[in-house]
């Protein structure tokens, strides 16, 4: 596979995401990335929603070519999830090189607040920042199958421009969402912290046609957070709210706390 990488003369981008290879979402942001460079796609055979950070262990992972999207793309179909998908990139096609830039997406529906940390979009452009790879999550808050992603063409392009040209700082990767289609037209970009909220989660129980009980996770989402300056105040003003993300958990502000407890 290392043919794949022959033509250093334009930025190679890598795409990937979590609804699948044959997401309309995907196709888009191939579409855009066309523009502006060389694109190899590792995405998902099939959809992972929710998967978070998960990585295949103790079973095969498979990767396959697939031409779904014409010559000028090399894509591949991953049996892993959405971070499974970086981590085979990196080492079966880029080997010692980097790409340019990493995205995933445009993932059908938002991963604002946090549902960043059960998105399987966000989480491989994560896995592309631990990597040390600049990264870009794109997602649309619209979970139809057909949404309407025009409106995402213009902004998506121009802020994939500016991280290739900027860069980014070390171990951070950039968490983008747009307001629908049908939310009317957007004012602009806003650069926001993530909303503190969570979701209000049920479970239906149901039975399935050989008597057996089983689950269904329903619930939703609930905003605490009355800031302006968040994503969730973004988006409901329609504006596409961009959010700076790092993978360090540590909760800085507990350590001196958490130093004073008698040990």
């Amino acid at each position: 596979m290392k043919k794949d990488l022959e033509e250093p003369l334009q930025p190679v981008i890598l795409v990937s995401n979590d609804d699948g290879i044959s997401a309309k979402g995907i196709a888009t942001l191939i579409k855009i990335m066309k523009r502006i460079g060389k694109v190899i796609v590792v995405a998902p055979n099939s959809p992972q929603s929710g998967k978070g950070h998960a990585i295949t262990i103790g079973n095969t992972l498979r990767m396959y070519p697939n031409h779904m999207f014409g010559d000028e793309v090399i894509a591949y179909e991953c049996s892993g999830t959405p971070a499974d998908c970086v981590k085979l990139a990196k080492y079966a096609i880029f080997h010692e090189k980097k790409p340019d830039l990493v995205v995933s997406g445009i993932n059908h529906g938002a991963n604002s607040s946090v549902s960043i940390l059960y998105s399987g979009t966000m989480s491989a452009a994560i896995e592309a920042a631990i990597e040390g790879f600049p990264a870009i999550g794109f997602s649309l808050c619209d979970f139809s199958a057909d949404a309407d992603f025009s409106h995402t063409e213009e902004y998506i392009e121009k802020i994939a421009r500016k991280v290739i040209e900027t860069g980014l700082p070390k171990g951070t990767t950039l968490n983008v969402n747009f307001p629908s289609k049908n939310q009317g037209e957007i004012k602009g970009i806003k650069i926001c912290r993530q909303a503190k909220g969570r979701w209000g989660e049920e479970f239906e129980q149901r039975t399935d046609p050989y008597g057996r009980p089983y689950f269904w996770l329903t619930g939703h989402f609930i905003n605490e957070d009355k800031g302006e300056d968040t994503d969730e105040w973004a988006l409901k003003n329609n504006y596409i709210s961009v959010v700076p993300c790092e993978f360090d958990l540590t909760a800085h502000y507990a350590l001196s706390s958490l130093n004073e407890w008698d040990w």
